[in-house]
């Protein structure tokens, strides 16, 4: 958590893709814990020199969470997007009173950028106001009638839900709009209501004291024989460990893949998003990207794209 470590990564700026999927783009999704003002800031001013494609930016998970507001995203994203980067500004995935509503009606009319709505509540506050939309992975889109309606909506781009795999996107082709995969973080698998960063620190969810701020990666959660099982992250329960699809590039774009998403992490984001970028160009094959990265942070390949548990260093060996 030091001003010379890990959100001050850097990574050489992309010149775009010239190797065996040029048609493939990379992504970084839109920050998923609770960082410090300064610190969510000095991020971004390194992810201008990354060498994705497309950056989200916005608060998908608490409503509460109010380190930075909406004026703060939108200098960012001006920033980033000066520097050759398409920006989409991501709404909340559960929100729960009209103060969280005002923000995603705030979201829809910026004015600027596309925006990812995560929660149905936004998809139809952007087609009322005829604004493009990404439909995110936490929008229950699992068929072609859903995408057809949404895509009638205005939805530009649908990020898979993280349970489909190969052979569910498979069976759908072809589809009515551009497919984004959710190709590198913690799994969200489950969110509440209610606050178990704050439960678990016996606080009360109306007076967490923003406790989810102590843990930039989520708080670990392990069994009683202390095996790793999942990390909360306030309302959002996730996987233990990352999930990574960079082992799979290759089938993805044969699969006609548009994008791939890369969750920002508290460590190793740029030499996260280098080893995608570089399996994309065909400096390296998707198996060595995908051993890098198994290597670096520990992550799973390949389960849910197989569908297949996810539990454990390797849920996917191939390559």
């Amino acid at each position: 958590m030091t001003s010379g470590g890990h959100r001050a990564d850097t990574a050489p700026v992309a010149a775009g893709a010239t190797g065996p999927y040029p048609a493939l783009r990379l992504a970084l999704g839109p920050l998923a814990y609770y960082w410090p003002h300064a610190e969510v800031h000095a991020f971004y001013e390194a992810v201008a020199a990354f060498p994705v494609d497309v950056v989200y930016l916005g608060e998908v998970v608490c409503g509460k969470r109010h380190e930075l507001g909406f004026s703060d995203w939108m200098a960012i994203g001006r920033r980033l997007a000066q520097s050759g980067k398409e920006v989409v500004l991501s709404g909340l995935s559960l929100p729960e009173s009209e103060t969280d509503l005002r923000v995603l009606r705030r979201l829809v009319g910026n004015g600027a950028f596309a925006v990812e709505a995560n929660d149905m509540s936004m998809v139809r506050l952007a087609a009322e106001a005829k604004v493009p939309f990404v439909i995110g992975p936490h929008v229950n889109a699992y068929n072609l009638a859903t995408l057809g309606l949404l895509h009638d909506a205005g939805a530009v781009r649908w990020v898979m839900p993280i349970d489909l795999g190969a052979d569910a996107l498979r069976a759908m082709l072809p589809l009515p709009l551009p497919v984004e995969l959710f190709a590198f973080g913690r799994l969200p698998l489950a969110w509440s209501a209610r606050c178990f960063t704050a439960r678990a620190r016996d606080r009360a969810k109306d007076d967490c004291g923003f406790t989810c701020r102590d843990d930039p990666d989520g708080l670990a959660l392990a069994t009683l024989d202390g095996e790793s099982l999942f990390v909360l992250n306030g309302i959002q329960t996730q996987s233990a460990r990352p999930s990574s699809l960079a082992g799979v590039i290759d089938e993805a774009a044969a699969l006609g893949v548009a994008m791939l998403r890369i969750m920002p992490q508290a460590q190793h984001t740029a030499d996260i998003v280098r080893a995608f970028r570089d399996g994309i160009d065909g400096r390296i094959a998707p198996g060595e990207a995908a051993r890098t990265l198994e290597t670096l942070t520990g992550a799973t390949r390949a389960g849910n794209w197989r569908g297949m548990a996810g539990v454990g260093p390797r849920a996917e060996t191939r390559g």
